[in-house]
């Protein structure tokens, strides 16, 4: 069984769709932002970096202790490894794969998530510094995948990976983030094949959220 600690936000949402696209059976503990449960010293003997998601596996493949994963990335990885689902089975697509999945964790990620809080800044009345650079760098990289998939269906290659969904979450949020998707068709096409699998439309809102 994965225990599932997160919050519907960009990067909960892309552990629970991976999770419904490998079929593993887990369950979700929601984590309570508002009064900083992520920060308690119980979640942070989970993950001392104090974010969400992070998940533990009670029944870990070849037996032993459970295990305890956090960051996004890292996440996608093990659970792909441990159902044998959405990852590439040559070597060349693997490494295709943790190309893209680690652009999608490390660049898209980083890059969106300094926007979005900036926005949040600006929206507040309060001083958003740097919002242009950082919105004008999220562009760049949004055209670099662009290039990408004008060559190909999926990010690694020919089969949906979780490549995919470490990009997707965040590029979900565009129009928050200012960024009209349009401006990249080839993004664009990708963007609704992602959205429209039944298990992106079931893991966005897991576990549910009322703001």
């Amino acid at each position: 069984m994965i225990e599932l600690y997160s919050r519907a936000t960009p990067n909960g949402r892309k552990i629970a769709i991976a999770l419904e696209e490998m079929g593993l059976p887990y369950r979700v503990h929601a984590v309570d932002f508002a009064n900083l449960q992520q920060k308690s010293p119980e979640f942070l003997t989970l993950n001392p970096n104090g974010r969400i998601p992070v998940i533990i596996d009670t029944a870990p493949s070849g037996g032993g202790a459970r295990v305890t994963v956090f960051e996004s990335g890292a996440i996608l990885l093990y659970l792909a490894e441990k159902s044998g689902k959405l990852q590439p089975t040559d070597p060349t697509g693997r490494i295709e794969m943790l190309k893209w999945l680690f652009f999608g964790a490390s660049q898209i990620t980083h890059t969106a998530m300094q926007v979005h809080w900036l926005v949040r800044l600006r929206d507040k009345g309060e001083a958003a510094p740097h919002l242009e650079d950082y919105r004008t760098e999220l562009r760049r990289l949004y055209g670099v995948l662009d290039g990408v998939l004008t060559e190909r269906q999926w990010l690694a290659g020919s089969d949906y990976s979780i490549a995919d969904i470490a990009s997707w979450t965040w590029i979900e949020r565009h129009q928050m983030h200012g960024i009209v998707l349009e401006s990249f068709p080839a993004l664009t096409d990708w963007f609704a094949r992602v959205a429209a699998r039944p298990a992106t439309q079931k893991g966005y809102d897991i576990p549910p959220r009322q703001n």
